[in-house]
């Protein structure tokens, strides 16, 4: 346990940040999930869960719990994976 009071104050703010960022990277995590199935389901209406999906990740990468070509990189093997599975 910390003892000064500046390093007490470290940790509950790297707890509460660590849970915000928790929350986003779960929230892109179920958008891709919820895209996977969609495409498997039906590929032809997936493009719209695709919108919603890349919302996600931009919505990550803008707070910074995602780096921006990370973020990038799987918009790109998402859309990707749509395309071929509609092609």
């Amino acid at each position: 346990m910390p003892n000064v009071k500046s390093a007490k104050k470290r940790v509950k703010v790297a707890a509460k940040k660590n849970l915000r960022n928790r929350v986003v990277k779960s929230g892109v995590r179920t958008a891709v999930k919820k895209f996977d199935a969609a495409v498997a389901a039906d590929p032809a209406n997936a493009a719209a869960v695709l919108n919603a999906t890349t919302s996600a990740i931009d919505k990550a990468a803008a707070k910074g719990v995602m780096h921006k070509n990370a973020a990038n990189r799987k918009k790109a093997r998402l859309a990707k994976r749509l395309n071929k599975a509609t092609a």
